[in-house]
């Protein structure tokens, strides 16, 4: 697969060099699933402020992007090679809880699964370079994916969202799945 240089300003995201057809997939993913969800549940953005629903938008693009872009032999590879970015990347990661307080849904529950997906993290991280790490991952990864729909009255579109911040930090970008690192 021919493979283009990625702008320095998107390594985080997407490597250094990525195939262009996992680049339309990546996006293509992310823009659908967004759309989707909009589309199905328009009370996610109804009575909001345009730039409110904008901006909660582009975050959930931003989750359901990097849930496929984490995949990446280039992006995994890319946070392999830099262990102080890994980290950082994790510690930044707040989405969930923009994304809950801009929609005014769920908050609480954001703000468990984001503490219970970045303390995950860590611990999936901490374990690189170990035989375990897929292992733990996997685990964690099952108890918070199956624990958020037991969440009392959560809206469908925010355990989705969950669900795929759970999978994109956690397991997605916090194990390194080709043994760069």
């Amino acid at each position: 697969m021919k493979q283009v240089r990625i702008p320095s300003i998107l390594h985080d995201v997407f490597g250094e060099k990525q195939p262009i057809l996992l680049i339309l997939a990546i996006l293509l993913f992310g823009g659908l699933l967004t759309a989707v969800l909009y589309l199905m549940y328009p009370e996610m953005t109804i009575n909001l402020p345009v730039w409110r629903s904008t901006l909660a938008l582009l975050l959930i693009f931003d989750i359901f992007a990097g849930c496929i872009a984490n995949f990446t032999p280039s992006t995994s590879n890319f946070y392999a090679a830099r262990k102080k970015n890994r980290i950082v990347f994790i510690s930044i990661h707040i989405h969930i809880v923009i994304i809950s307080v801009l929609l005014n849904a769920a908050i609480g529950y954001s703000i468990a699964v984001w503490a219970y997906t970045i303390a995950g993290a860590f611990i999936v991280n901490s374990l690189i370079g170990r035989q375990s790490q897929l292992f733990v991952a996997s685990l964690l990864l099952s108890i918070g994916l199956s624990c958020v729909p037991l969440l009392p009255h959560i809206q469908p579109y925010m355990l989705i969202i969950c669900q795929l911040f759970t999978l994109k930090v956690l397991f997605g970008f916090a194990v390194d799945h080709y043994g760069k690192a």
